[in-house]
């Protein structure tokens, strides 16, 4: 059409390999922050039946559905009774969103690890764990946790024990294994972005959302008799 100006794409050598050095620039730069979860995570992987025996095992939360668990929340929650049973952990925290009244993933993750055994009292809820930065800072600072077996999702499992090993927190991780739906799919996806936030969290060191004072949940479980 007359009167309209195409945009004019850059055609010289020069032009076309600083395109392609930007690109890959780019892409290098996007790797990087799972670069360093892998290099950091990679070798504190395990299974239910061959992590080291910790004290205390950390459950992240993974959203509700009718006030009860999602069920890939359900599976790390399996997990961990499992782990429990077993007699690799003596203390389950459970740390998730109750950000609102009407929200409350700690007392659901709770309510479904008692209905598997697992005493109460060998249960502590963390009810700020608003993302994975908050949990793990939360679980070291607030809950006095030093070692822990973390325990989610394969696809987050890097992601967490890179920010709890940044968060002082001597960790482990037990990855649950899912069928590839879509909700895997779309989870996988998400940690390409997360990954971003993790490093930028790992660098910085923002305080969590909510800090407050330290907690006597874990070591009063601890002391416990079976």
């Amino acid at each position: 059409m007359r009167g309209v100006r195409r945009p004019r794409w850059p055609v010289s050598r020069r032009s076309r390999r600083r395109l392609v050095q930007g690109v890959m620039l780019g892409c290098v730069l996007a790797l990087l922050p799972a670069t360093w979860m892998h290099a950091v995570a990679d070798s504190r992987l395990r299974t239910t039946a061959d992590v080291p025996a910790r004290d205390v095992a950390v459950v992240f939360g993974a959203g509700l559905w009718k006030g009860r668990p999602t069920p890939y929340l359900a599976h790390r929650l399996d997990a961990a009774a499992t782990l429990y049973r077993d007699g690799k952990v003596k203390v389950i925290l459970v740390t998730g969103d109750n950000g609102r009244v009407e929200y409350d993933e700690p007392d659901a993750m709770r309510a479904y690890l008692r209905e598997r055994g697992v005493p109460d009292g060998r249960i502590v809820s963390d009810y700020a764990g608003f993302d994975t930065w908050d949990s793990c800072v939360r679980a070291r600072k607030i809950f006095g946790v030093e070692r822990a077996v973390l325990v989610t999702q394969g696809f987050h499992i890097r992601r967490a024990v890179a920010l709890c090993q940044e968060a002082g927190i001597d960790a482990y991780g037990v990855g649950v294994d899912e069928p590839r739906d879509s909700v895997w799919y779309w989870g996988a996806t998400r940690e390409l972005v997360a990954a971003g936030k993790a490093a930028l969290d790992a660098a910085v060191e923002p305080d969590p959302t909510f800090l407050g004072r330290a907690e006597t949940g874990v070591t009063d479980a601890l002391g416990r008799t079976p």
